[in-house]
């Protein structure tokens, strides 16, 4: 039976900070960077009259439908596709992104469909090998499971200490040796 890779959507298989950090760039005069949050909680890094509002954006129809892959993602997937599971694990913020995450995935990629995609809040009780997040909530969840969490780098999840990579060439070279937990250190 083959290995089942969790693998979450925003900031891991989509360019989610670009597109919401730039929104609120231009609404608010700000310079905003993924670079510069250094915590979970964005609203602590942005101007105080958009605070909670941060989230807002999030919920915009269209938001999710409109964000781009993140570079080798789709290439890597197809790739892992022919020797693991691949169960894309997904929280969506919003009404909206239900259906355009599921959009999403079936227009970039059909070869994982729409049948593999998972809403879930609480990824640890998802029955994969390893998960592949950034989220520290979720990467911690995970971990505490006694499964692999592999984070993919942000300064905002540095803190967790489990495997991490900046990127998915990176993701596929590692995989094999994260599975079969000879790569222990971090």
């Amino acid at each position: 039976m083959n290995k089942v890779l969790c693998i979450d959507m925003d900031s891991v298989i989509v360019d989610l900070m670009s597109e919401w950090y730039g929104r609120y760039n231009r609404d608010y005069g700000d310079d905003l960077t993924v670079e510069r949050v250094l915590r979970w909680d964005a609203k602590s890094y942005v101007k105080p009259e958009c605070g909670e509002k941060i989230y807002e954006y999030l919920n915009e129809p269209g938001f999710f439908a409109s964000l781009e892959p993140l570079p080798h993602a789709i290439e890597v997937m197809q790739r892992l596709s022919k020797r693991y599971d691949l169960l894309i694990v997904t929280s969506p913020p919003s009404v909206h992104a239900y259906r355009e995450k599921e959009e999403w995935v079936s227009r970039y990629l059909p070869f994982i469909g729409r049948h593999n995609l998972i809403f879930a809040h609480r990824k640890e009780v998802i029955d994969g090998d390893l998960l592949f997040d950034d989220a520290p909530h979720n990467l911690h969840g995970f971990m505490q499971t006694g499964k692999i969490a592999v984070a993919m780098d942000y300064p905002y999840n540095r803190n967790v200490p489990c495997k991490r990579v900046s990127g998915w060439l990176e993701f596929e070279e590692k995989v094999d040796m994260f599975l079969t937990r000879s790569g222990d250190h971090v």
